[in-house]
């Protein structure tokens, strides 16, 4: 028997179904008329920004990474409880301004900006993270074609990476940013251009747990922060930590001491050299946000038996759950955090794989983990589907189609 992620504090049972939101989760479904389906809970969102403000220094400002879910009720709700939104697309950015997020606080980071992309942020009034002189020369020039001071800023790929994190953003040869020796001479250049200077953006890693390694990780941002700033003789307005707080996925996976990281950011703000006295700092959290927030819900359609071993197969799948069928970023195969819905307080009696709807055997939401006895109507549940779920899976794979997002 395989173990399970752990289950994200919060949920519990209303006469042995799941609840979300106050209502067993068989209500949501059949608000929704369907399975599967995603449901996000406002007052887990709330309750995680709320630890966030208690944790973080007072001055520090929260931003919310929309490429982790831009589900627009979300965003919406999202809205009265983060200081700004950092985007990645064109696309998002019609997302964003679609549910009346006010785009004097976006910020668009990202390789591989189109023109029209980089005329839209520039209309708009949103900030651009630059990722190389390039862009820079081309968002300069449709600014001036346009008639709009542009907003600007500088995406650094730093000589350092957050270590243990899931995926490493900055350090040696990277696609994203411009290299940090170079940084100096394009912030000078920059500032005698006309444009309105915005500051640095720094990202090294996402999805780390190691709080002693987020908190050297800071540290060493703004040690960079401070050299480039010197070195370019140009004050630094804004400067955006980057984030890479993770959330527990898997067995023995332990949640980030939000304690340890707060007090050490708020002892290197207390002793910020001169070059960065007048900086304003965020940091830029996407999955940690609504990571746990989120339930994947999908409805088993048949119970089989092959050479012993029991398959619960469900409507869902990996077309909705990329991540958790093991096939967005992980070496080794391990489980999410997972349950049956309908039977969420009863014990386990049996092991059996959660399976998808798909031709492929790649489509497995659950290895032989421990479950009650489940038969075709109940519902599965799998956890931690707040962030890169519905939109980072192949939702039209074999024509199956989006699943149904509700938030509550």
């Amino acid at each position: 028997m395989k173990p399970l992620g752990p289950i994200p504090v919060g949920y519990d049972a209303i006469d042995g179904v799941l609840a979300i939101g106050g209502r067993p989760v068989t209500h949501w479904v059949e608000q929704a008329g369907d399975t599967p389906l995603f449901l996000y809970s406002a007052d887990h969102v709330r309750r995680r920004v709320a630890e966030l403000r208690a944790a973080m220094p007072e001055q520090l400002a929260l931003h919310y990474a929309v490429k982790a879910n831009p589900f627009p009720s979300l965003l919406s709700l999202m809205t009265d409880m983060v200081d700004g939104f950092d985007i990645a697309s064109g696309g998002e950015l019609e997302i964003v301004r679609g549910a009346d997020v006010p785009l004097d606080r976006v910020s668009f980071a990202g390789p591989g900006k189109r023109d029209r992309e980089l005329e839209a942020a520039i209309r708009a009034g949103i900030t651009l993270n630059l990722e190389s002189e390039g862009e820079a020369a081309r968002a300069l020039d449709i600014a001036e074609r346009v008639g709009v001071t542009p907003r600007l800023a500088i995406r650094v790929n730093p000589d350092f990476d957050l270590k243990g994190s899931g995926m490493k953003m900055g350090g040696g040869a990277k696609p994203f940013g411009v290299d940090a020796e170079r940084v100096p001479t394009m912030v000078r250049q920059l500032a005698k251009s006309g444009a309105e200077w915005r500051g640095f953006h720094i990202f090294a890693g996402s999805q780390a747990l190691d709080a002693e390694a987020i908190a050297d990780t800071q540290g060493q941002a703004l040690s960079l922060a401070a050299r480039l700033t010197e070195d370019s003789g140009v004050p630094l307005p804004r400067c955006n930590l980057g984030g890479g707080f993770g959330i527990p996925y898997f067995p023995g996976d332990i949640p980030v001491d939000l304690a340890l990281v707060g007090q050490r950011l708020a002892d290197r703000f207390a002793h910020l050299p001169d070059s960065l006295r007048d900086t304003a700092f965020c940091i830029e959290l996407g999955r940690y946000l609504v990571g746990e927030a989120g339930v994947y819900i999908a409805r088993i359609v048949d119970r089989k038996v092959s050479h012993g071993e029991v398959f619960l197969v469900t409507d869902g799948g990996l077309h909705h759950q990329l991540a958790a069928s093991g096939n967005f970023g992980t070496v080794v195969r391990r489980n999410y955090p997972s349950a049956i819905a309908t039977r969420y307080d009863a014990p386990a009696e049996e092991e059996a794989s959660i399976v998808g709807c798909l031709c492929t055997p790649l489509d497995k939401l659950a290895e032989k983990g421990g479950f009650p006895r489940a038969d075709v109507g109940d519902l599965v549940a799998v956890f931690c589907a707040g962030a890169y779920g519905a939109s980072a899976s192949p939702a039209m794979f074999l024509g199956q189609g989006p699943a149904v997002e509700m938030l509550v």
